[in-house]
This record gives C-alpha cells, sequence and structure tokens, in this order.
C-alpha cells in the first residue's frame, strides 16, 4: 500500500493510495491514533471513489461517528484504465436494449461478472487498511447502491469482517445466490419509481436476503432519488451495529 497525497480540512484526514494498481481514498479523523470502525463504500456505474454522494458521505461517517471509511476505484471507472472487454461488452448491450431488449438482465450480468474481479480486490484492500495504526482490525461495515449494490452483495457475503451493510438500488438477477448467504443487519434501498431497476427485483432481492435482521426503505422517486433522511438513517444504522 503506498500513500501517494495527503490533506486535511474540517478534522477531516484524506489520504489517496495505490494498492498494487489499485487507486483508493482512505478519510479518518485528524489526528487518529487507535482502532476504529471502518465503513468500505462502493461507488455507483460511471462514478468513482471520490463522487459526491459517496464524499458526503463518507467525511459524515468520519466527523459524526468517528470511522474510517475506504473507498475504491472498481474496474474501468475514475483512475483506473478501460478495459476493453467491459467497453465491448457495454457497446453490445446498449445495441441490444435499443432492438428492444430489458436493460436489467443486461446490467445484472455485466455486475456479476466484474464483482468477480471487485470481490477480492476489496478484500485486499480491507486487509491492507486495518493494517494501519489510525484504523486497526475494528469492525466493518459496507454501503453501496446500484452498482455497488451489485458488487457489494457478493462482497458481504465473502466478507467474515462485515457485521452490517447500506445496500439498495439493485435486483435480484445476478445476486439472489450471495444475498442467501448474507446474515449481517442490512439496511436496503429502493426506490419506488425506478426507472433502472424493476421494482419486483429489487423486492425479491430484499426477500433473498437471509439476514434476521433487515429494514426496507422504499421511497418514491427514480434511480438517483433517494432522499437526504437516508443518510441520516444511515448513520444511525452504522452507529448501533459499528459503534
Amino acid at each position: 500500500m503506498r500513500f501517494i497525497s495527503e490533506t486535511s480540512s474540517d478534522g477531516v484526514r484524506e489520504q489517496l493510495f495505490t494498492l498494487g494498481e489499485i487507486p483508493g481514498v482512505l478519510w479518518t479523523p485528524e489526528g487518529a491514533v487507535a482502532t476504529r470502525p471502518l465503513v468500505l463504500m462502493g461507488h455507483g456505474g460511471g462514478q468513482h471513489k471520490k463522487a459526491p454522494d459517496v464524499l458526503t458521505r463518507a467525511r459524515r461517517f468520519v466527523t459524526e461517528c468517528g470511522f474510517a471509511v475506504v473507498a475504491v476505484d472498481v474496474p474501468a471507472h475514475g483512475d483506473r484504465p478501460k478495459v476493453e472487454e467491459y467497453d465491448r461488452i457495454a457497446t453490445e448491450n446498449q445495441a441490444r436494449v435499443e432492438a428492444g431488449e430489458e436493460l436489467a438482465p443486461l446490467i445484472a450480468g455485466f455486475q456479476a461478472l466484474v464483482a468477480r474481479q471487485t470481490v477480492p480486490e476489496w478484500r485486499a484492500v480491507l486487509d491492507a487498511v486495518q493494517q494501519l495504526e489510525h484504523v486497526g482490525a475494528g469492525p466493518v461495515g459496507y454501503w453501496g447502491v446500484s452498482l455497488g449494490c451489485g458488487l457489494g452483495v457478493p462482497f458481504v457475503a465473502a466478507e467474515p469482517r462485515v457485521r452490517a451493510a447500506v445496500l439498495g438500488l439493485g435486483g435480484v438477477l445476478a445476486s439472489a445466490e450471495a444475498a442467501a448467504r448474507i446474515t449481517v443487519p442490512v439496511e436496503f434501498l429502493l426506490q419506488w419509481d425506478d426507472e433502472r431497476v424493476p421494482r419486483v427485483q429489487s423486492l425479491a432481492l430484499f426477500d433473498a436476503l437471509a439476514s434476521a435482521e433487515k429494514t426496507l426503505h422504499a421511497n418514491p422517486g427514480k434511480h438517483g432519488e433517494i432522499p437526504a433522511a437516508e443518510l441520516e438513517s444511515t448513520l444511525r444504522f452504522f452507529s448501533r451495529h459499528l459503534g
């Protein structure tokens, strides 16, 4: 793990790093010196590790909860190089949608492909970050919606260090088997008028989760219109289960 820059503002220390070919960012409280909870955040499709929704939540987790937060660019996003195979699939999928095929199954297939790479990468990132003295091996949470849900469900299912997860804006097609292996508390976000993921598929994914404690937060609006109040709920959820 190699740190390439460090800045601080408003009580938050931000460190950009690379782990092999993976570019990432770590946020911690200024002056942090001891073990603390860590939240790994998965960004949405077409976004990156410092996308506005990721950055806003990360800073709130740090300043209000005292957590560490880490995010990395998934393959073909942010500071990572393009992947020829992914570009080819995206082009083919666009043509198939224009020809009348449903979008959701195509998204699910693509996310399942990317997850095979990201799950081991994210586990390696946890290994490296938890070795740092100002983070340590404390409890781990996961937050990810849309692409972050499609990649996050198999990650949470595979990673025993995760104690709680916020997921959502995702469907069951690529994730049913992995969802059935998730038993940690989950807060699941659903947009009732989602134009990208059919409501019935999101509800099926929620049903597939094996967690004894899971809550469904359904709000009116389209895919990218999660209400601001859900951030407050997320803060309370992680504080309860990680703090």
